[in-house]
């Protein structure tokens, strides 16, 4: 149900952006590329969406889940960047120069904060085997710690059969709100492992230096990483993302037709995000914005107010009608009742498709009915 108070409050901070001069633009994603989606982290937020459940083949993305995964064993105390690992001839008979490399020869001892750089930076699919096997003694026993973290996160639409995305007949795939999860977790969870391992613009091994092809570091401002990927399966990939003035953002393109396409729609897309959006508080914390129906409850409703402050990022100069704000709650809400316990959301909504949902708490305590209250609460079942 919605509430003048809500709408009342959620249109003052559309009025509050009124005065910028900049107008919102289409989302700049041409329709070739078939997966799109954005993210305003610091909302939560969706800024814009296509076939975002849609599962595809990540190709090397898949190795986000690799550094991921190396970063957790780091903060536990089981892996250690400084430790180092002997590359065996037989890892280099399989994987040397296979792919996107970063040319490792049997005999070398690198560390695993090398191996995590080239697997960041140059997108080593040596490199991410080489770490496996060094960190859990198995390609099988990483592997379940992959699909573990991935289950954990709640990525739904995700399971992965290799540690790089080399093609493995359709076992690794993925969709884009999958991998905004897990970007999520990586930036939030993991923030110094992020920002030493991400966003390098060259790895030198031996006597080999190679580019990264991350295509919105040092061009977007704010931008940090993510991970580029391609295979002729999958089409051209990128999951990016960028922080700037306090926001963070996460944007997944999938399936671009060529690598042009996807690196110059990354730069728009992530420019578009940070420029045509701004943040507003819609409605203060413990603000009261509705009821709600309660049940066995010594009172017959309860009175709902925000937990925090209720936060999005709104176009510039977009009109307030094509946004709505409602609360919604699986009622009626069993009594008792104690005041702060979560107890319903209030959804923002953007021409009918859920942009944002927070949580409401309840305003007050409700006691269990007595006696008395329950036949009254009974009568007026009735009879209503």
């Amino acid at each position: 149900m919605q509430y003048p108070k809500v709408l009342a409050l959620a249109a003052a901070a559309f009025a509050a952006l009124a005065s910028h001069p900049a107008s919102p633009a289409p989302a700049p994603v041409p329709e070739e590329i078939p997966v799109a989606l954005l993210v305003d982290l610091t909302t939560g937020q969706t800024l814009y969406a296509r076939e975002a459940e849609r599962r595809f083949v990540p190709a090397s993305v898949t190795k986000v889940m690799t550094a991921y995964t190396a970063f957790k064993l780091i903060e536990q105390g089981d892996l250690h960047p400084g430790q180092r690992f002997q590359y065996t001839p037989e890892l280099e008979d399989e994987w040397y120069a296979e792919g996107s490399n970063m040319f490792l020869r049997a005999g070398e001892q690198p560390t695993i904060g090398q191996l995590l750089l080239g697997i960041t930076t140059v997108s080593g699919n040596d490199a991410s085997v080489a770490l496996a096997i060094a960190a859990t003694g198995s390609l099988d026993n990483w592997l379940e710690l992959m699909n573990a973290n991935a289950e954990e996160l709640g990525m739904h639409d995700t399971h992965f059969g290799s540690a790089n995305g080399y093609p493995d007949g359709g076992q690794t795939y993925t969709s884009a709100r999958d991998l905004a999860l897990l970007a999520e977790a990586m930036t939030q969870d993991h923030p110094t492992l992020y920002r030493r391992y991400f966003g390098h613009r060259t790895l030198r091994w031996r006597d080999i230096t190679q580019a990264n092809h991350d295509p919105v570091t040092g061009v977007v401002a704010g931008a940090d990483g993510i991970k580029t990927g391609y295979t002729r399966e999958s089409g051209f990939t990128f999951l990016g993302s960028g922080e700037r003035d306090g926001r963070r953002l996460v944007m997944v393109l999938a399936g671009a037709p060529d690598g042009q396409t996807r690196d110059e729609t990354a730069r728009e897309f992530l420019e578009w995000g940070f420029s045509d959006f701004e943040q507003a508080t819609l409605v203060p914390a413990g603000v009261e914005v509705g009821m709600a129906l309660v049940q066995d409850g010594a009172e017959r409703s309860v009175r709902l107010r925000t937990a925090n402050d209720v936060i999005a990022s709104l176009p510039r100069e977009e009109s307030d009608d094509r946004w709505t704000m409602q609360v919604v709650y699986r009622g009626p809400i069993t009594a008792p009742i104690t005041a702060g316990d979560p107890v319903a959301r209030l959804q923002l909504s953007v021409d009918g498709q859920l942009a944002l949902e927070v949580p409401l708490e309840a305003a007050e305590t409700v006691p269990r009915a007595n006696a008395l209250q329950r036949v009254l609460n009974a009568v007026r079942k009735w009879t209503s």
